[in-house]
């Protein structure tokens, strides 16, 4: 089991919220006592904590392709079929990790790519671009994302105290 969360405020600066985010991402600590990452951007933060099971190496998150970052917490069954999929359209991978698959079956197939995801998940994709913030969650809901969405952002996280 992993964590994750993040913060998105298009008023604030999250480089001055990191302490914030760090806070965030040590309510996480029981479900990935193993790792953990912070990724900040002007207006998000997206924090992970790990339990590595698969590529304990290579898994560490959030992971980040181009303008695109994720944070995952999740077990993708059709993983293998994915990335042959991928492949086949020139992408490559550095990880052996399910996460850097749903990461670039996003960025391939956009919102259409989550009907294609056969797993139990919930995910964060932020385009630091666009600043765009998409997060998806697996349809019987097996992994938890609470969030709170306010005029000016959204924060959220696999545990709701994540939020606070």
């Amino acid at each position: 089991m992993c964590g994750m969360g993040g913060w998105l405020d298009y008023q604030l600066d999250m480089h001055q919220k990191i302490n914030d985010l760090k806070n965030m991402q040590r309510t996480l600590d029981k479900r990935g006592p193993d790792d953990g990452g912070i990724y900040v951007q002007e207006h998000c933060g997206l924090v992970h904590s790990r339990l590595a099971i698969v590529d304990v190496e290579n898994g560490k998150q959030p992971v980040s392709y181009g303008n695109y970052t994720i944070v995952y917490n999740g077990e993708l069954y059709n993983t293998n079929e994915m990335k042959a999929e991928l492949m086949e359209l020139g992408y490559t991978f550095n990880s052996k990790t399910d996460t850097e698959v749903v990461l670039l079956a996003y960025i391939a197939w956009g919102v259409s790519s989550f009907k294609k995801l056969n797993g139990i998940y919930a995910f964060a994709i932020y385009n630091d671009k666009t600043e765009e913030l998409v997060l998806v969650r697996d349809c019987f809901g097996v992994k938890p994302l609470y969030y709170y969405e306010y005029e000016q952002g959204i924060v959220f996280g696999s545990l709701i105290k994540t939020l606070f």
